[in-house]
């Protein structure tokens, strides 16, 4: 089986790190367009982003646009049929899981079980302090909440967690979600997100680490997993570096990786040799009907070459 490709997508979030000028003005009518694209080319899932506020000493590297994950895999659940619908990532520690849990079990059912819960420790303090929580206990925090979602995810209507944060029983949650099982990918490329991925999670969705840097990492990875007594398959992720199919007649950026599609797939290709079963994917583009295109032809040009 090949390496699976996914998309983050545009829009949704609108970080400096990665946005493209035209998303400033691009809206609802763009999402549906380009998640119904992304389904069409054979993308496994679409992922999105969550903050709940952004301060001020942030705003000018992380912007404030933002969408709410929940409602926007809601919503394009229905204007696709197959494709997965990823939160990447999930601040949970933000919110009670039973809160948690009620909306993502919602959005696997009204979407047919498409549901990965992406999930992560978060980096802003503002939002922590103006929700309530513990900033610096988030990690602990996120620990016990994985544990406390895996209950109220789970098939009892009736979820139990007793932990030292939250505590709850006897309180019926429906509708449950499609999937019996939903997959949990931890984010993060920290030692305690690595570890805490490697013990707690179904998958692993790393931050963007360099090439040269993975090896090790998915090392580290499997041996903490394996030292765990942790049998369960994991699925290994990766970002990769931005694409752009074809000769650019603009600047895309040094580390862009352009070029014929055959080319661009051998490149790729270093990612399920180093044990990767994932990648996530990103292209540069003027506008969205760039973008699509771009989509399109990795669909039917580079993916049928990757390993």
């Amino acid at each position: 089986m090949s390496v699976a490709y996914g998309i983050q997508l545009p829009v949704q979030s609108q970080s400096t790190l990665y946005a493209e000028p035209w998303e400033a003005d691009a809206g609802p009518e763009d999402l549906r367009a380009v998640a119904v694209a992304a389904e069409r080319a054979g993308f496994a899932y679409l992922a999105t982003c969550d903050h709940v506020g952004v301060p001020r000493r942030l705003a000018d590297a992380m912007g404030t646009v933002w969408y709410d994950p929940v409602a926007t895999l809601a919503h394009l659940a229905a204007v696709t049929t197959r494709i997965k619908l990823l939160s990447h990532v999930a601040v949970v520690g933000l919110r009670h899981p039973l809160a948690t849990a009620k909306q993502y079990a919602t959005v696997d059912q009204l979407s047919g079980g498409r549901l990965i819960l992406g999930v992560g420790a978060g980096h802003v303090r503002e939002e922590f302090e103006a929700l309530g929580q513990d900033f610096a206990r988030r990690g602990a925090v996120l620990d016990e909440v994985i544990d406390a979602l895996r209950a109220a995810l789970g098939p009892e209507e009736y979820p139990e967690h007793h932990g030292k944060v939250y505590d709850f029983a006897g309180l019926g949650q429906r509708p449950r979600p499609a999937q019996p099982h939903i997959p949990v990918w931890v984010g993060g490329s920290s030692p305690a997100a690595v570890r805490r991925a490697a013990v707690k999670g179904d998958g692993w969705l790393p931050q963007g680490d360099p090439r040269d840097q993975l090896p090790e990492r998915i090392a580290t990875l499997l041996r903490l997993r394996a030292e765990a007594g942790v049998t369960a398959p994991l699925t290994v992720g990766a970002l990769t570096e931005p694409l752009y199919l074809g000769t650019p007649g603009w600047h895309v950026g040094r580390r862009t990786l352009t070029g014929a599609p055959r080319s661009i797939a051998a490149s790729l290709n270093a990612y399920p040799a180093m044990g990767v079963h994932q990648i996530q994917v990103r292209f540069r583009c003027r506008d969205r009907a760039e973008l699509i295109d771009q989509i399109t032809a990795f669909g039917a040009e580079v993916a049928p070459h990757l390993d």
